[in-house]
């Protein structure tokens, strides 16, 4: 069963938690079996090695995700990227070139192509193993999930199955309705349509080359950023006559809003949070070090981050979007291949910043021409190389670097680092990589 997993979005929706570079998936809020937290991510991708071990899995994304997907999955996970945002149905291309063209996967097999971040239980994936079945018996055509409603939701497209079969021909398919229309779908038997579905690669390929021009992975690449933004459904699935639906009762939930992602939640806090007898269905996620103290509040979501703070009823939740828009500062966390960075102090002359690299990774070797940086080792052992010149470091040594000089750290074990960044333009965009001589 090969499968394509499909990581978009910013997730504003779950700010302060979420944000241009943190998409929802990525959040640890999931208590695994050894106590540790996982992430939507992490745990999807857990959930499909306990089906199936040996599934060839790509996730595909944009640039931005890659080093938060590195960082929680590894360095040798499949990714397919893209080089900016075209929407699904240049992304599933894409996918489905490099699976076909870089990893040499035939023409012939079935891929099954889902969401990233469902709330979902083991069954789900027999699921797909059953989808990745039927899309292989199928000579020509796609092969969708539907699942079974438990309301008349607004937030989805609907799938009619021709039959109340396991497996049915699809009549037609519906956009995202009000309430009362999506009531009168489901008493029609109506399922809904959470973007999951299969078929053979030669499938994709065939689609992309009628619509697309380009002659492989490789051109289709380097002409990306000039593609349509199209949803998939748009340009394929709502164009197809020969449609089958594979019908799903199981557990399945989209975890988009604070709302929705509480209601999976195993515990009422995360992070250090105090609350009084008096608070009702109350949910807390805390990522500051500091607590968090709920008194009397009934159906509320407190969320705490270095990129800000929500206190929100979870009715309105779900409307935080166009406030969060408004936001303009710098992202204050961040997860990267190597590590991560957390922003702690900003000042008119200065930024000072707690870097995580893990054991193993290093800083690109490169240097700014409009600050200076200090750098103090708190815990761990590495080395540091400033213009060349190579030198081992340990808690408490500090390193000065002027502006124009070439530098890096490297991490023997664990490294924390205190960076303080000088000058009067400090800018993400004030950086020039060089190769590092062995």
């Amino acid at each position: 069963m090969n499968i394509v997993l499909l990581s978009g979005g910013s997730g504003k929706r779950l700010w302060p938690l979420s944000n241009d570079i943190r998409s929802k998936q990525f959040i640890k809020i999931f208590k695994g079996a050894d106590g540790d937290y996982e992430s939507m991510l992490q745990r999807v991708y857990r959930q499909i090695r306990t089906v199936d071990a040996v599934a060839p899995i790509t996730v595909a994304t944009s640039k931005t995700q890659v080093s938060a997907i590195c960082n929680q999955l590894g360095d040798n996970v499949s990714i397919s990227v893209e080089p900016c945002r075209r929407d699904t149905f240049p992304a599933i291309v894409l996918a489905i070139c490099y699976l076909h063209d870089v990893l040499k996967i035939s023409a012939e097999e079935a891929v099954v192509i889902c969401p990233v971040d469902p709330y979902v239980e083991n069954e789900y994936f027999a699921a797909l193993q059953e989808l990745s079945k039927l899309a292989e018996q199928e000579e020509t055509g796609l092969v969708l999930l539907g699942i079974t409603p438990t309301y008349p939701s607004e937030k989805y497209g609907y799938i009619l199955p021709e039959t109340d079969a396991d497996v049915s021909k699809v009549n037609t398919f519906k956009e995202k309705p009000d309430e009362k229309a999506a009531a009168e779908y489901i008493s029609n038997g109506a399922l809904w349509n959470g973007g999951v579905f299969a078929c053979k690669l030669k499938y994709v390929l065939q689609k992309a080359h009628e619509l697309l021009d380009f002659t492989d992975y490789y051109d289709l690449y380097a002409k990306y950023e000039t593609l349509e933004k199209i949803s998939f459904d748009y340009a394929v699935v709502e164009q197809e006559k020969q449609i089958k639906v594979l019908r799903f009762a199981g557990a399945w939930k989209d975890l988009g809003t604070w709302n929705t992602l509480t209601e999976a939640m195993e515990e009422q806090a995360v992070g250090k949070a105090i609350m009084n007898e008096k608070c009702q269905n109350v949910h807390v996620m805390n990522e500051l070090d500091v607590p968090v103290l709920c008194m009397g509040l009934k159906d509320m979501v407190v969320a705490a981050s270095p990129d800000g703070i929500l206190v929100a009823e979870k009715a309105q939740s779900s409307y935080i979007k166009p406030f969060v828009d408004a936001i303009d500062q710098q992202v204050m966390f961040a997860e990267k291949s190597w590590g991560s960075f957390r922003v702690l102090d900003i000042g008119e002359n200065s930024l000072t910043i707690k870097v995580t690299l893990k054991a193993g990774n290093k800083m690109n070797y490169h240097s700014h021409e409009r600050r200076d940086e200090v750098w103090t080792i708190i815990s761990g052992n590495g080395r540091t190389i400033v213009d060349g010149m190579e030198e081992q470091v340990t808690a408490g040594d500090v390193i000065t670097m002027q502006a124009g000089c070439r530098h890096t750290i490297i991490a023997d074990s664990q490294l924390e680092v205190m960076e303080v960044q000088l000058g009067r333009e400090i800018s993400v965009h004030d950086k020039q990589k060089f190769e590092l001589e062995e």
